[in-house]
């Protein structure tokens, strides 16, 4: 899908070409070699690998998504339809609501009947007061204004099960129950379609501060008593294998999916590290950081395959993304969006990619104003992230089945950090294209990749001058896809730090 461009925009893309030409006429490239096996397919990649995230904090759900039936934004039952329409150009196959930490201190009943009669509490894990005013209905409709699916995070630390099997009750009831006729008395007749169902949050923390057994045999019990959904356990946040193999070993026939909630960031967890106006240093790090998902979805793997050899069980990593600090005076979690986001969300989809026997949705955090969002928002003004167009980018693999693939590629040093320098995938799409996604993570140097392809390359690439280039709402369109074409598919360069997608059209 291309977006349209203003001629502001189509400028900075032609200058964006030059910068990459100029680079690579003068700069030694980095030669990497890519061969593709097209005999040997894995399990597809399911749509829901590029799934999303809204969570009750900050300005994620109210001014970013939602401001209400009464705002002069222009706006379709209370959902804002500027960003409502860029997100259906992308797609969203899958939303997670309504956290998060969030979801295990809320009461499903808070968010149902007259808005004006809905209790305000406090949010007690992100601050403010928390007004109920989008709620169940509210949420739902959003999800069928997207054309999309709901995933909904029950409450397990705080609430009984009665009250989670009677918020699906709720939700997908059809006979004449008493939930029934509630749904009915607050507006909705038909009732909704909820396919995935978290039996809670985070449990290792925020969820309950959970011992692994205990935790296991509090999911059973949930788990019982939850009909017609798939039902996904917490899982791992910490790189605790102890805990998945309790859960595995214990709960793995009370659940249809476990989670992996894995986050990256420049530093640690006391300082975060800068969403921009960072250095190649702090560059090296995140991307670091975010290639250590491979590794750690493989040890989780192994223990899903010793209890699960069947793999019924999918893996959902449904919270993942990058985690900096957030600017003084901003709302909660908000962090600045730049071309290093769009670099490692095409790193991570490549990873994903691998792994296409367990993972089978993804989530990233956050959709709106949260963390590595798709999209910012002020008042009345919207803009579009890198993020966003790694997401754009990457479309066309939804569906499509992956190729293994051999990458030879040198790796980079930056200070104590080695990197490769280039980061790859290849599938063939539904209608049989042949797809090829390659990102060059080194942010001096360009790149050729030589494959054992034939017939030329054409798509897109996503580039900028810095590192640190990122879209603000008076420049929209400083980081942006621009077209890209090859005339041997055997050859492609690839600018320093760059994202590139192509088909590859076989010679006539």
């Amino acid at each position: 899908m291309t977006l349209r461009i203003n001629s502001l925009a189509a400028k900075a893309l032609v200058a964006a070409f030059a910068l990459c030409a100029a680079t690579l006429a003068s700069a030694q490239a980095t030669q990497a070699r890519l061969a593709v096996s097209l005999d040997e397919p894995s399990p597809r990649i399911e749509p829901t690998v590029y799934g999303h995230f809204v969570e009750h904090l900050g300005r994620g759900v109210y001014d970013g998504l939602w401001v209400g039936p009464e705002s002069s934004i222009p706006n379709t039952r209370g959902w804002r339809n500027d960003v409502v329409q860029a997100l259906r150009r992308v797609g969203i196959p899958v939303m997670r609501w309504p956290g998060g930490c969030f979801a295990d201190d809320y009461d499903w009943r808070d968010g149902i009947g007259d808005p004006a009669k809905r209790p305000a509490r406090r949010n007690i894990w992100w601050g403010g007061l928390e007004t109920n005013r989008v709620g169940t209905h509210e949420f739902m409709d959003l999800v069928e204004q997207l054309d999309s699916e709901a995933y909904l995070s029950g409450n397990m630390g705080s609430m009984p099960p009665r009250a989670m099997a009677q918020w699906i009750e709720y939700i997908t009831a059809g006979e004449n129950s008493a939930l029934t006729q509630e749904r009915r008395r607050n507006g909705r007749d038909k009732p909704w379609k909820l396919k995935y169902f978290g039996v809670g949050n985070e449990s290792f923390g925020c969820g309950g501060s959970m011992r692994p057994e205990y935790q296991s045999d509090l999911h059973n019990q949930y788990a019982t008593f939850l009909k017609g959904v798939t039902r996904v356990a917490s899982g791992d946040g910490e790189g605790d294998d102890h805990r998945v193999e309790v859960l595995m070993s214990r709960s793995a026939r009370h659940m249809d999916a476990f989670t992996l909630h894995y986050y990256s960031l420049p530093d640690n967890w006391t300082r975060h590290g800068d969403a921009t106006g960072f250095d190649a240093g702090a560059w090296a790090r995140t991307l670091k950081s975010a290639l250590g998902m491979d590794g750690r979805i493989e040890a989780i793997k192994r223990i899903m395959d010793k209890h699960d050899p069947d793999k019924r069980v999918a893996l959902y990593v449904d919270e993942w993304g990058t985690w900096y600090d957030t600017p003084p005076g901003a709302s909660a979690l908000f962090q600045q969006n730049t071309l290093r986001d769009a670099v490692l969300a095409a790193v991570s989809f490549n990873i994903f990619h691998r792994h296409t026997d367990r993972v089978k949705m993804a989530n990233i955090a956050q959709m709106v104003n949260v963390l590595q969002s798709m999209v910012l928002t002020e008042g009345d003004k919207m803009v579009l992230t890198p993020t966003y167009h790694a997401f754009d980018l990457y479309k066309p693999f939804r569906g499509a089945t992956p190729l293994a693939i051999k990458l030879d590629a040198p790796v980079f040093r930056t200070g104590d950090v080695e990197l490769p320098a280039v980061h790859a995938s290849a599938a063939r799409a539904p209608d049989g294209k042949l797809l090829l996604a390659l990102v060059n993570l080194d942010p001096s140097h360009p790149a050729r990749v030589a494959t054992n392809l034939t017939g030329s390359a054409r798509g897109r690439v996503l580039t900028a001058q810095s590192m640190d280039a990122h879209n603000t709402f008076q420049q929209p369109q400083a980081v942006a896809p621009a077209p890209y074409a090859a005339a041997s598919s055997g050859l492609l360069d690839l600018p320093p730090k760059s994202v590139v997608v192509v088909e590859i059209v076989p010679r006539p």
